[in-house]
């Protein structure tokens, strides 16, 4: 024992040793704090640019109006505000409940190499272009019904939905530990009712978490919405016409050659930032109690 504490006292650091790490250390944090600047810096960045540009034209008209024909000043985007509010409904009506049963169906049942090829796809299907989802729908709903509409606009936004959901759903699913099921399974309650009372209420957070980064995901979509919901100047009266959103508006204004449709699509882009960045707030703060309860 004392020839070890000899050796471990021989090879204890010099103080020229010691300075180096405390260097090396002040400069590792410093390549990280530049690093984090780079990343929040442009979010920080378009938001200025989004609140001094689009701040002004967020007045009680814009929220409450129907846009102006071209050339006239005023108007604003209730219809677009209620549009995008539809669309994100229909959308969730189909993406959420496909892909928290596929999310089920991937943790709880199925064999290996079923599940093996069905999160194979998912993953791929995250990755497509959402502009290929809109000419999809394009192709399978407005060419034969020859019409636009919040039906084929939603149908796109929730086919985005769905794989994201599912896998989410799939990873907090399996985080249950196993004694639960076991639990119920010994009690003679059967297998169904195990997952739907015990499994996804314990998973219930984290499900609710995918759920939201899913309709944060969607709810700035533009080109889907060029193939399939397409947009109007109106208050839309039925799904299955053509329906205002926001980002069809904001592309709409951006193109034309008036400065106050410019300030509206500022505008427009400011609140539709504001959603999503509340959106994340709120995923924040529900991944936060999860991981303190």
């Amino acid at each position: 024992m004392n020839n070890l504490y000899s050796n471990v006292v021989h090879f204890r650091p010099s103080e020229r040793q010691q300075k180096l790490r405390r260097w090396k250390s002040y400069f590792v944090k410093l390549a990280l704090g530049c690093a984090t600047i780079l990343v929040v810096t442009p979010l920080f960045l378009v938001l200025y640019f989004l609140a001094k540009e689009g701040a002004s034209s967020l007045t009680v008209d814009f929220f409450t109006q129907l846009p102006k024909p071209s050339g006239e000043i005023g108007g604003g985007m209730a219809n677009a505000i209620v549009g995008s509010i539809t669309l994100l409904a229909l959308a969730s009506s189909i993406g959420i409940p496909l892909g928290i049963l596929g999310g089920v169906y991937l943790a709880e049942y199925g064999n290996e190499t079923v599940n093996y090829w069905i999160r194979l796809c998912a993953d791929i299907l995250n990755g497509v272009p959402s502009i290929v989802w809109g000419m999809v729908v394009y192709a399978i709903l407005v060419i034969p019904f020859k019409a636009f509409s919040a039906y084929a606009g939603g149908l796109a936004l929730g086919l985005i939905m769905i794989p994201l959901i599912m896998r989410t759903t799939e990873e907090v699913i399996l985080l249950v530990p196993q004694s639960y099921r076991e639990a119920g399974l010994a009690l003679g309650i059967a297998r169904w009712k195990i997952i739907s009372s015990i499994v996804l209420r314990t998973a219930l957070k984290g499900i609710v978490t995918g759920v939201l980064v899913a309709i944060a995901r969607v709810s700035g979509e533009t080109a889907p919405l060029i193939f399939t919901a397409f947009g109007n100047s109106f208050w839309n009266h039925s799904l299955a016409q053509p329906i205002a959103a926001l980002p069809l508006q904001i592309y709409t204004y951006a193109i034309s050659p008036y400065e106050d449709l410019h300030h509206q699509a500022w505008a427009g882009a400011l609140v539709l930032m504001l959603l999503i960045l509340g959106i994340n707030i709120i995923v924040r703060f529900i991944s936060r109690n999860k991981s303190t309860t």
